[in-house]
């Protein structure tokens, strides 16, 4: 059964081209200049993301994928027969396909995605897998608030036995500590009584190998990174030379996190929306940080936010975890 919405009909991204402008405009008029990640995710954006998870040099994706086809069983008897899926950020649905086909009896599937054009893509992917279950695609910035379709107050909810807040590719390691803890409140606040939060976090490793994966050699991060200078032109008129910028990503032992730039190659003046903005040489635009964690730390932060920890699973090497938590 495909989502009531229907291909043609998902609502519009909350974020919207105003916010877009303004989160920008702002951003390079900051003392660092910075513009929020969650601007990389264009269609063309998703389609590099996706890129960088098939090199060799990137880790999480592949890793994440084996600890759910190994434990997706284990996984699926902790949550119980007919929950409700929501998924943030959804993305391509890869490894979300693992979890749907070990849960008993799913009632609906809510992936949600701030790439309007991806997530029609993605949800109808999904619906070929599983021609049974109710698919609801939601287009939205899910770091705001954002509405639910409104069947899911309906039959389908009704018969759930909870919801599933499903959260995995270590997108929480994007955010600043108080920001993932709001984040994971908010969470909390959708999962609703008895609701559970399956969270995939990256965890910390030798900094050689966080670095190459940032790093990647055929250079897709890169492309990835430089994609947004060119979304900003696209879609606000800016005058963004890519050429006259590089990718760099490097990781901070005292943040204990990746940080993403560009950095300018030359001294430049680039015009965006109507206003100016000077970069020095060597002046970086801030793109993105990703925090790695320790289960203790991922722990904490949940506990603040209102989870209990009931289950946890790693690789052998222990870089990568899935937290189930249950709300309290």
């Amino acid at each position: 059964m495909s989502g009531s919405f229907g291909d043609s009909a998902v609502p519009a991204v909350a974020t919207g081209l105003d916010a877009f402008r303004s989160d920008v405009l702002a951003g390079l008029a900051a003392p660092q200049k910075t513009v929020p990640p969650k601007y990389f995710y264009d269609a063309r954006g998703s389609e590099l993301f996706d890129r960088i998870c098939e090199q060799p040099e990137y880790y999480p994706t592949r890793t994440e994928r084996a600890i759910l086809d190994r434990f997706a069983g284990d996984m699926a008897r902790h949550i119980g027969r007919d929950a409700l899926v929501i998924e943030p950020g959804a993305g391509s649905g890869e490894k979300t396909r693992v979890l749907l086909g070990a849960l008993q009896a799913p009632r609906a599937y809510i992936p949600v995605d701030i790439s309007g054009e991806y997530l029609l893509g993605s949800a109808a992917t999904m619906r070929e897998h599983f021609p049974g279950l109710d698919v609801q695609p939601v287009a939205a910035d899910f770091t705001a608030p954002f509405a639910l379709p409104q069947s899911v107050g309906g039959l389908a909810a009704e018969r759930a036995t909870r919801r599933l807040m499903f959260f995995p590719g270590s997108t929480l390691g994007n955010f600043e500590p108080d920001a993932a803890r709001r984040l994971l409140q908010t969470f909390r606040g959708m999962a609703g009584r008895e609701g559970l939060l399956l969270l995939g976090v990256d965890l910390q490793k030798d900094v050689g190998v966080l670095e190459r994966a940032y790093n990647d050699a055929a250079g897709m991060t890169a492309a990835f990174n430089l994609n947004l200078l060119q979304r900003i032109n696209r879609e606000l008129g800016g005058g963004f030379d890519p050429a006259r910028f590089r990718h760099r990503a490097h990781y901070s032992v005292e943040q204990q996190r990746i940080e993403m730039h560009l950095i300018s190659r030359c001294e430049q003046t680039v015009a965006v929306a109507g206003r100016s903005f000077r970069f020095a040489e060597g002046e970086t635009l801030h793109t993105e940080n990703s925090y790695k964690h320790t289960p203790d730390s991922v722990a904490r932060l949940a506990e603040q936010a209102g989870w209990s920890l009931c289950a946890r699973w790693s690789d052998p090497r222990d870089w990568f975890a899935l937290f189930l938590f249950e709300a309290v």
